[in-house]
């Protein structure tokens, strides 16, 4: 098994610190996170768990991908470390922007790119938006054929194609080699879940790799009707207010997602390539976690030894 870090995990490092933490970790590979760069000034008070996304500093901007993807190259190649996938959060209808970082990857001799499916909206209909989503893909393929470069999409809750089924029935409309999957149980948390061995099945040559975190189902109980307020004290919950429930990210060995039985089925499975983190937990500091993870990762894949 290989093991990478997607850097929206590292939003504290800038791209040069992310390169040596992650070869002095002994991780193998890393996953750039492509979007628009970090503010300079980090706004005060901020809300601590959105620095993953608004205030990351180990992300390659999207702007001027074409530019700094020489310099990317030579950094990561200097430290041993493969880039896995330049991942951005682009949807198949920005076509331009897509072919941008597809010639990226192409510099810095990477074969995948993440591109994102929509996320639903009942007032567009599912079979709406998947028809687009499919017909925009074709068009990207159409202009990259031949490059190498290989399109992913990721099991994500809120969007069409959250489970490896609803997903599969996207993808199975293009060739495997251009388009793949990227399996996250931890997003299946919160919608999509699925027997990892029968997902990882329906996937089948599709799969592209594996991103790991974890997430934790909390209740709630509505404390008063007028006022839709909510307490963690279940002696406010009467029998005429609700219970309810709500996800939250977690530390990787602590959650919904079994990843040890995700481990046996991709070991079932034969699968030797890439697992990648993904924690948006914020019990401990970043590098902790990096080391954890990475123990705890080869441990379930038992993998020790190496």
């Amino acid at each position: 098994m290989k093991y990478s870090v997607f850097t929206v995990s590292t939003p504290e490092y800038n791209v040069d610190d992310t390169v040596s933490l992650l070869t002095q970790l002994g991780y193998n590979g890393v996953e750039w996170r492509v979007s628009n760069p970090a503010p300079e000034i980090i706004p005060q008070p901020y809300d601590y768990s959105s620095r993953y996304w608004s205030f990351n500093k180990s992300t390659l901007s999207l702007d001027n991908i074409l530019e700094i993807a020489p310099d990317i190259k030579q950094k990561c190649k200097a430290s041993n470390l493969e880039i896995l996938s330049l991942t951005t959060y682009l949807l198949p209808a920005d076509k331009e922007k897509i072919l941008n970082v597809v010639k990226a990857a192409d510099i810095v001799g990477c074969r995948n790119v993440r591109v994102n499916v929509p996320k639903y909206d009942s007032s567009a209909g599912y079979i709406s938006l998947l028809n687009e989503s499919i017909k925009n893909t074709k068009e990207v393929l159409n202009d990259i054929k031949d490059t190498g470069v290989r399109i992913n999409f990721e099991t994500h809750h809120g969007n069409i194609a959250p489970s490896a089924s609803s997903m599969y029935r996207f993808v199975s409309n293009f060739d495997p080699e251009d388009v793949g999957v990227i399996y996250d149980p931890g997003n299946m948390v919160h919608e999509g879940y699925e027997n990892y061995e029968m997902g990882l099945e329906i996937l089948g040559d599709y799969l592209a790799y594996i991103h790991v975190k974890n997430a934790l189902w909390h209740q709630r109980y509505k404390a008063s009707q007028s006022t839709g307020e909510f307490s963690a004290d279940s002696d406010k919950c009467t029998d005429t207010l609700s219970v309810e429930w709500n996800v939250q990210w977690c530390p990787m060995n602590k959650g919904c997602a079994n990843l040890e039985k995700l481990a046996e089925a991709l070991k079932k499975k034969g699968y030797s390539g890439y697992v990648s983190v993904e924690d948006f937990s914020n019990e401990k500091d970043t590098i902790t976690k990096l080391i954890g993870n990475l123990k705890y990762l080869k441990n379930i894949f038992k993998e020790n030894d190496r």
